[in-house]
Parts: C-alpha cells; structure tokens; sequence
C-alpha cells in the first residue's frame, strides 16, 4: 500500500488543483463490445469465448470474466458448438471464415469506426491500389486491417523514416490508410510526407483517427498546458491511452500511464500544485473516480472539469442481439 505524502502540520492535507479532461473514458465503440458480451452472456449464458481482450483494460476484462466470458487468443481454443466474440480492435478475415467453417456461433463486436477503415481498405485493393496503411506493428487492429486484403497488397507504414525507405515509383497507384488510434499530429506528418513523394496517392475522404481518439487528445492539450503532472488511466497495451501520454509530454508536462490508483507513486506529487488527469478510451469512469478518491485521501483536492468537445455518439448492436429470440 503506498504511504501518504509527508503533511507540514498534524492533520493538514495540501491543496491539489485536479484538472480533469472532458471527454475522457468509454467511447461508443467500447460501450458497445463491453455491450454485445453481456448480451451474449444473457442470451447464450454462460460461457461466452471472446477471441482477445475485449478492449484493452484489465478491470473491464476481470469484471467480464467474472460474469461468465472466457478470454482465449484462437478459435482453436473454443469448443465446438460455443457461441464466441470478436474484439473491437477488428480481425482479420480469416477469422469469420473459420468460425463459419466449424459452424461456431459469433458476433462481431469490431468498433464500426475500424470497420469503415476495412471497407475501405477492400475498395482500394478493387481499384487496383497498393495501399499503405500508418499504424503501429503487431497492434490487433493493424493486424485485422491487413488481414482484410491479400497478402502483398498492403505496406505498414510507421515513421516518417518508412515513408523515405519507401521505393514505389511516380506511376504507383498508391492509397494510404491510418490506424484510428494513433496520434493526430504525428500521423498529419507522416500524411505529409507521403503526400510529398507520392503526389498521385489517394486517401480517405474523412481521416480514419477516431472522434474519440481525436477527442481526447484535443482535451489533454487544454489540461496539460496548465499542469504539473498528468496521469492518464489507460492500459500499457492500449494504443489511444499510451498516445495521450505522448500528447501531455509534447505540451511540456511529465505524464505518466497508470492503469489503477494503486499505481499512483505518493512521491510523483512532490512539488505538484496542479494535476491533470485523463482516460483512455477503454477506462471506465469508476477507475477515474477511484483515482481521485485516492488523492483525496493525500491531499484537499479541488476539481475542475474542462470540457473541450460533447460527445454523443451511439452505434447499433448486432442484429443477432437485438432480434427476438
């Protein structure tokens, strides 16, 4: 258990300006495949298979299991006849084909905003594209979007120094794509870059960065500025969460990943008068008010929640979940 700061006077607790981001936590995605599992377990009972962590945070994951879910990396590992789960990172298209050839019952929990991306993905490869897609090695979801084309007809595209090693010719058609996680500054570079040597390259109508992802960064970039520290509740396998550390750092201020309040070290709040706090797309709001009940217990802390962008976004269940049974 960590040890509470070190108070000047007996009883005294220090002050702590506490600058919490708006919108931070669940986005539509999330609530809907944290959704589609408990209507599966209430529908099929349990147990459920879901092929990969749901989303990316332990706390949602244990809680799922403790309702009957079962995690498994494979289809391998589900018994036949066992109604199974995608994650909402995508997959790719192998992984329906095989569960339709065992005849295993699953549903499709892929963020819809992931699903556009592969869409789109499969009219370029149509159109004759070589398609280079901006995102993050070994992630599910760019493992999922490669995986909606065939091999060899898209190229993983993480740096700037990528786009340089590039050797596609003038009269390449080319198409890019991005991850929907992935920092807004960062990939506007590497978009930039790939514009810059491959004029005749063609990209989406919308950016694929999520409204949440872009969201959240936008709101670390109005409490950071202001800050001393920000935590960000999230993950270290959660791509959107680890990007808003990096976002707090380029604003100037020392950010910090934690994925509950017992990682919160006392000693990080020496000499912090303001703290910022966040959370990624996959954290649910009670680990953001476990976290400030924790400062609570160290410091008198004073809340202020700015407010950068409303979202209302909701997306549609399956229709096996929503049909009557």
């Amino acid at each position: 258990m960590n040890a509470p700061l070190q108070n000047s006077s007996a009883g005294a607790r220090p002050a702590l300006t506490l600058l919490i981001a708006a919108p931070r936590g669940f986005c539509a995605g999330v609530d809907r495949a944290i959704e589609i599992v408990e209507r599966a377990l209430e529908r099929y009972g349990a147990p459920v298979y879901v092929r990969h962590e749901i989303v990316h945070n332990r706390y949602v994951v244990d809680g799922l299991k403790a309702k009957g879910a079962i995690f498994v990396e494979e289809l391998d590992e589900v018994p036949d006849g066992a109604p199974v789960v995608f994650s909402a990172h995508g997959v790719p298209k192998a992984v329906p084909a095989e569960a339709e050839r065992r005849g295993l019952d699953y549903l499709d929990a892929t963020c819809p905003l992931v699903s556009k991306v592969h869409r789109e993905a499969e009219r370029q490869i149509k159109d004759d594209r070589h398609i280079l897609f901006i995102g993050h090695r070994g992630h599910p979801e760019v493992i999922g979007t490669m995986g909606q084309v065939p091999d060899g007809k898209m190229t993983l595209v993480e740096t700037i120094e990528d786009v340089d090693a590039l050797m596609f010719g003038p009269a390449e058609t080319l198409a890019f794509l991005t991850q929907t996680t992935l920092s807004v500054d960062d990939t506007a570079g590497i978009v930039a870059a790939l514009r810059a040597k491959y004029p005749q390259i063609i990209g989406p109508k919308a950016e694929d960065i999520c409204y949440a992802t872009s969201n959240r960064q936008a709101a670390v970039k109005e409490i950071a500025p202001g800050s001393d520290l920000v935590l960000v509740i999230g993950a270290p396998n959660s791509s959107n969460s680890v990007r808003l550390v990096e976002v707090a750092e380029k604003c100037g201020t020392d950010a910090r990943l934690i994925q509950r309040a017992d990682d919160i070290d006392p000693a990080w709040l020496e000499g912090v008068g303001t703290l910022g706090l966040t959370a990624g797309a996959s954290a649910p709001e009670k680990l953001v008010r476990e976290v400030v009940d924790r400062l609570s217990e160290w410091r008198e802390v004073e809340e202020h929640t700015l407010v950068s962008a409303v979202e209302k976004m909701v997306f549609k269940l399956p229709r096996q979940l929503t049909d009557k049974a």
